[in-house]
């Protein structure tokens, strides 16, 4: 029994079943009765591909970690925003599909191949790092996408991050409001655009305040992971001068170098103050506590959710959201007595 044979027995088209099992309105009641009675007679359970047959629709949502050195479910910021955007996503009526990166899926990728393959309804793409090419390419194809933490420019694709430059005038007037005149940043790898953003808006607000930039005290490492932020952090300390403050893209970046200061003998925040980026929830059982950007991960999951869902059923053109992040004050920066 299939969705066409169920059409025949109640005569009626294919695209009525389809609506019937979609809960469409445009459909009398007597038709509805008379195909639901056939559909439970002969036992017949609409599957995922006979919805997909009939309605061009599968209900599935590709979910892509971007990136050749790509962020995982290990990853407190993106777990959360994820979390988020399934709760949403379901709510709708949508499943998700995880796709792959690993060599076995060859070395690009080919994520537009495999989307049409798996027929998904669109997909969110979760920034990573050295995106692979295929990324844009399922960016400028027909399938609507959303990035989080990515600027996508196709047709049928946006996204939403936090604003990174509001962010960074945060942590720099936070800084200078509690004395630090001596300021450094520790970021990802150069690749990382959002890295790259959070420190241009950084050196911004530095310039804003008439403070002097010095680029001895701006520290890039691999990853946004812990062990990142501890080697970057070292590698100033031999430098033979540190800052009195530092804003780490990241709160794994900041724990790192916390990690690096203390075995080095140096207290957080009486030496040297830091502020992260992303409120994990880790923040709050480091010693000190750190003070960090809080983004709002709920948000921008629900928000991605609802973007995607408007791009799928043409609801609404592709359009680009920023989120506002918000300071969250702990202990690791105390007073610098203007210093």
């Amino acid at each position: 029994m299939n969705i066409k044979k169920i059409a025949e027995l109640a005569g009626v088209s294919v695209s009525t079943v389809s609506k019937i099992m979609n809960n469409y309105s445009d459909i009398s009641e007597e038709t509805k009765t008379r195909v639901l009675q056939i559909m439970k007679e002969t036992g017949y359970v609409p599957s995922n591909s006979a919805k997909t047959l009939a309605t061009k629709r599968s209900n599935l949502i590709g979910v892509i970690f971007a990136g050749k050195l790509n962020i995982d479910f290990t990853h407190p910021f993106f777990i959360e925003v994820l979390n988020s955007f399934k709760k949403q996503m379901g709510v709708l009526g949508y499943d998700l599909l995880f796709f792959s990166n690993e060599k076995s899926h060859t070395v690009d990728g080919d994520y537009l191949a495999r989307c049409r393959h798996f027929q998904v309804d669109g997909c969110i793409i979760v920034t990573g790092q050295q995106l692979e090419p295929s990324i844009y390419e399922l960016d400028q194809s027909e399938i609507p996408c959303i990035g989080v933490d990515i600027e996508l420019t196709g047709k049928t694709s946006g996204y939403i991050m936090s604003d990174n430059f509001n962010m960074a005038y945060k942590v720099v007037e936070h800084f200078y409001l509690q004395g630090y005149r001596k300021l450094g940043y520790i970021g990802s790898t150069m690749e990382s655009h959002i890295s790259n953003i959070r420190e241009k808006g950084y050196k911004n607000a530095i310039e804003s305040f008439g403070l002097t930039i010095h680029d001895t005290w701006f520290m890039n490492g691999d990853t946004f992971f812990e062990a990142s932020g501890y080697e970057a952090m070292k590698t100033m300390m031999k430098r033979g001068h540190i800052p009195r403050a530092i804003f780490a893209a990241s709160d794994l970046l900041a724990i790192g170098a916390m990690r690096a200061l203390k075995e080095a003998s140096l207290e957080v925040p009486k030496d040297i103050a830091i502020i992260g980026c992303d409120d994990i929830e880790a923040c709050q059982y480091t010693t000190p506590t750190i003070t960090t950007i809080r983004q709002n991960k709920e948000k921008i999951g629900k928000l991605a959710a609802l973007m995607l869902f408007d791009l799928i059923n043409n609801q609404a053109e592709a359009s680009n959201i920023v989120v506002e992040p918000e300071l969250i004050i702990r202990a690791s920066c105390g007073g610098g007595n203007m210093d």
